[in-house]
């Protein structure tokens, strides 16, 4: 089956950049988040990236008003059931993940194929709670999604061959480049990264170095393009701590201590760049 329509749960940064590489590749896409204010905010990111896309003369403007046309928000979760292929882009937290994959696995197609956007949660346990588990992978995009090129496609112990072959040819086909990865916590990238930033922490924390020296030992002495806390408030502090949680708790291994300033600044609201102060102030 021919996957011409994407459903994506969750309207935000994540959503929204995967709704917009999706419609732009000629998808159809219905994306839905839980009030009409946060698909509102996901269709204008959208639409001020494709902007902004525009004026650098990446795409014309008859590219964007194609991709804007081909998009579709909505709260009725019910509305997702046209859907051939969808994305779960929601919190990083497993029982909020859960639940909405039981309500997507009730009313999606018996054919559709259910993906989730975790960046460390085992597919193999929420595939656990799926009528469907045989159609359930894990497709990791990464932040900002119409820049990174790369997707994580993740297969848990019950996921069928052709459910990864197909993910494998929906990616490609939005111009991404995946590679398959096995289940495990973090996958491939962010089992090397987060815990680089975690240690980045660390330094901070124990007073070595300033947040601007660490970045710039890392971007000027390994080549790295942006300093490991710079990422961190890129990628949100929230987000890096529930992965750390995850790598602790699941592999049961010390090395995985989450860093007691990063839990801190997470407990004073201090997100980085979505709430204006991370590492650094925005």
């Amino acid at each position: 089956m021919s996957i011409q329509t994407i459903g994506i749960i969750g309207a935000g940064q994540m959503g929204s950049g995967i709704a917009q590489v999706c419609a732009l590749a000629g998808l159809s896409v219905i994306m839905r988040d839980i009030d009409d204010a946060a698909v509102q905010r996901g269709i204008n990111g959208v639409t001020t990236q494709l902007e902004r896309a525009v004026s650098k003369e990446k795409i014309t403007a008859v590219d964007k008003d194609g991709a804007l046309g081909r998009i579709t928000g909505t709260t009725d979760l019910a509305r997702l059931a046209a859907a051939d292929f969808l994305v779960e882009a929601a919190t990083e937290n497993l029982e909020v993940k859960r639940r909405i994959l039981k309500e997507v696995d009730a009313i999606a197609s018996p054919g559709a194929i259910i993906a989730t956007n975790t960046s460390s949660i085992s597919i193999t346990k929420l595939a656990g709670s799926m009528s469907r588990p045989q159609q359930f992978i894990g497709l990791h995009f990464f932040n900002p999604v119409p820049v990174m090129a790369l997707v994580e496609v993740i297969h848990g112990i019950q996921t069928g061959v052709d459910t990864v072959a197909r993910t494998e040819e929906l990616a490609k086909r939005i111009g991404k480049t995946p590679i398959r990865v096995k289940n495990s916590p973090g996958f491939v990238v962010n089992r090397i990264l987060v815990p680089m930033i975690n240690e980045a922490v660390f330094v901070l924390q124990e007073g070595q170095a300033s947040a601007e020296a660490i970045d710039a030992g890392m971007t000027l002495g390994a080549n790295h393009p942006i300093g490991p806390l710079a990422l961190a408030d890129l990628i949100g502090l929230d987000t890096c701590l529930a992965v750390m949680e995850v790598f602790y708790r699941d592999f049961n291994d010390s090395k995985y201590r989450p860093a007691p300033l990063l839990k801190e600044m997470v407990d004073a609201g201090y997100l980085g760049r979505k709430t204006g102060q991370g590492f650094y102030s925005y």
